[in-house]
């Protein structure tokens, strides 16, 4: 899979990728909204993972961005902080899914393997 991470910690941001390319996929790393809005102009991508929290904005900016361009893509949030219930919900947010810090990277491989599957070969 084409992902797009953005995350402003630097340490967390390498790890990460480090674990999404060890998993064989091709990562695209950015580590404010700025830098993740260009790539999304320049590339396109399966999956967008990205902290709620940037320097210059939010990650619901970011997949607002997405959607106004049309991306279709798996949008993950990964946050430190917990959310409600209802803040789950992809109509309002625009988040498929919602991963809380410290990461569990054993969820995000299933959900990415998962969403690969179902872009690899859709069920009719």
């Amino acid at each position: 899979m084409r992902i797009l991470l953005v995350e402003d910690n630097q340490d967390t941001r390498i790890q990460l990728e480090r674990f999404l390319v060890a998993c064989h996929h091709q990562v695209s790393a950015a580590g404010d909204l700025r830098s993740g809005i260009d790539l999304l102009l320049t590339q396109a991508f399966d999956a967008i993972l990205t902290d709620i929290a940037l320097p210059d904005g939010t990650g619901y900016a970011l997949i607002s961005e997405a959607r106004r361009l049309g991306v279709t893509a798996l949008n993950i949030a990964l946050s430190a902080y917990a959310y409600p219930r209802d803040a789950e919900d992809p109509k309002i947010t625009g988040f498929d899914y919602y991963l809380e810090k410290p990461l569990d990277c054993d969820r995000l491989r299933t959900l990415l393997d998962e969403a690969n599957e179902q872009r690899v070969s859709p069920r009719e």
